[in-house]
């Protein structure tokens, strides 16, 4: 169905495809890997033609889909072949509501009304938009938006979709329901899917293959196959890899037809304990309330921390994660309740002041950066914060290296751009620290680097309060987990038995070994008990 051969490109100023070429053949849910930067949206996007028809850039080889040939078709000459869903699918839109969008594409294909109807109405009972089919795409949630996208790019009746990490910005409940309106597609339809995602562990189990994209070049296979030894593998093929597992097992129920002989000898090796943090409370929030017109977005927090404190802030999209760090910081209005950091109220204080008290990274770190360049956002920070010359520039280094001071911070890759904009923010020195979904974007070994910082903050006195939906970070970063839902506070309480008590929550290490969060820790422990995995 797709077919690449000896396909190259480059951009301007450097290679991303080199001499690749595979094929994804008809009704196949194939799973695109490789680390952030590695060139996977340039390739999705050669799949459809915007690639070099929209980007620019130079391309050799050849690339066809259902037999037809993009190099020589534009993107909308593809439509009835190839259906494109990007990363953030609210910025792709182009009418106001659900079922508007979703007959966008049949009426630019000139599909006659009638058909268009028929098309409409099998696409909103396949994807289970029936509820919704009435309503402002403004007004829906981050999960429905995407199945929206979803169905706008089936309309035209593809035979494959491209997708760009469509579970990104999804709790895990919403990315179960993209990814299951996916995989019936596969079944009942046969549609070709190609699909790119950092967070391996949701995808696994509905792929029937993979390729990993790697220095340019492409090595197609099953998923063990390909996930074994690759750069970025989600921790179940890592445990299994670690255990001597043979595959190694790609999803839960294959791991744990394996895992008894190793649950009984880490029976004996008792679980880490993390102490709880001493000292004075840092943040008190009492009664917290947040309004939008018609929504009451956060009811009624109640949260204490204390200095050294690392919380995950989780919960369902919509759930008010966003709007309670916001209004912690003081920069979002509170309808009611009080918020005091070492005694004061951010929301009383000019921005300046609050900077020193509360720093917040929003989702999209860019909405930080204004300069033309690193150096210029560094030397900015260092002016608001009061800090001596080179102060934001020395944090920056210490967080990441390799970052060009020159370069624009929109140029960076996503763990670079977000590694400044956290420089940015600690240079006013706030012992309080809030970021929102700082790991979007970010693959395996950068979220371990994340989360390897925000320890060494917390260690260095700073309260990190995280919003995610990424279990897989929690379960690496957090000593503490808090859970909204419908604005109220459900859960607070120890990582290690919020988790465990949570399937919905729980990292995938949990799901195959009681008691164990990651695969560093279960290392951890056999080393201690007998001298290791053998």
């Amino acid at each position: 169905m797709i077919h690449f051969d000896r396909v190259t490109f480059r951009y301007e100023d450097r290679a991303v495809l080199d001499d690749v070429g595979f094929d994804v053949p008809e009704g196949e849910f194939c799973l695109l890997v490789g680390t952030t930067g590695a060139g996977k949206s340039t390739l999705l996007r050669c799949v459809n033609g915007l690639v070099p028809h929209f980007t620019g850039g130079t391309m050799s080889g050849a690339i066809t889909v259902a037999g037809r040939s993009v190099r020589a078709s534009t993107p909308a000459d593809l439509a009835d072949v190839v259906g494109y869903v990007a990363q953030d699918p609210l910025a792709g839109f182009v009418t106001d509501d659900v079922e508007l969008e979703l007959a966008y594409t049949a009426e630019q294909l000139g599909v006659p009304r009638d058909a268009m109807r028929k098309r409409v109405t099998e696409i909103v009972d396949l994807l289970g938009l029936a509820d919704v089919r009435g309503r402002a795409l403004a007004a829906l949630s981050s999960g429905q938006r995407q199945r929206v996208a979803i169905g706008a790019a089936l309309v035209a009746g593809p035979s494959a979709l491209v997708l760009d990490e469509p579970t990104s910005a999804l709790d895990p409940g919403a990315a179960d329901e993209v990814l299951s309106a996916l995989h019936r597609l596969v079944h009942d339809l046969g549609v070709t899917v190609l699909l790119a995602e950092h967070r391996l562990e949701r995808v696994v189990q509905y792929a029937d293959s993979a390729l990993l994209l790697q220095g340019g070049r492409v090595r197609a296979g099953s998923l063990g196959e390909v996930l074994a030894g690759a750069p970025v593998a989600p921790p179940v093929v890592r445990l299994g890899e670690l255990a001597g597992w043979e595959g190694p097992p790609v999803t839960i129920r294959a791991a744990r037809r394996q895992a008894a002989p190793l649950r009984e000898r880490l029976a004996s090796a008792p679980a880490p304990v993390e102490p709880p943090p001493a000292g004075p409370p840092l943040l008190e929030a009492a009664g917290v309330a947040v309004d939008y017109p018609g929504v009451r977005a956060v009811d009624g927090v109640d949260l204490v921390s204390r200095r050294g404190e690392r919380i995950a802030l989780m919960g369902r999209n919509g759930s008010g994660k966003s709007s309670l760090l916001w209004a912690l910081q003081g920069t979002g209005k509170r309808s009611a309740g009080t918020v005091s950091i070492e005694g004061g109220d951010p929301a009383a204080l000019k921005p300046g002041r609050r900077r020193t008290l509360a720093g917040l990274v929003p989702a999209e770190p860019a909405d930080l950066l204004y300069a033309e360049t690193v150096a210029g956002e560094c030397e900015a920070a260092d002016r608001d914060g009061d800090a001596p010359a080179g102060a934001c520039a020395k944090i920056l280094a210490d967080l990441v290296d390799g970052v060009d001071a020159e370069a624009h911070p929109r140029d960076l890759s996503e763990g670079q751009r977000l590694a400044l904009a956290l420089a940015v923010t600690l240079t006013a020195a706030p012992p309080l620290l809030l970021l929102d979904e700082p790991t979007r974007g970010l693959d395996y070994p950068g979220k371990a680097a994340l989360a390897a910082r925000l320890r060494r903050l917390a260690d260095a006195g700073h309260c990190v309060v995280v919003s995610t939906h990424d279990v897989e970070f929690t379960a690496e970063f957090a000593g503490r987990v808090v859970i909204l839902s419908d604005g109220q506070v459900v859960a607070d309480g120890p990582a290690r038995s919020i988790v465990a008590a949570s399937p919905m929550f729980a990292p995938q290490v949990e799901k195959i070994l009681p008691g164990r969060l990651t695969v560093a820790e279960v290392a951890a422990a056999l080393d201690a008990s007998d001298g290791g995995p053998a």
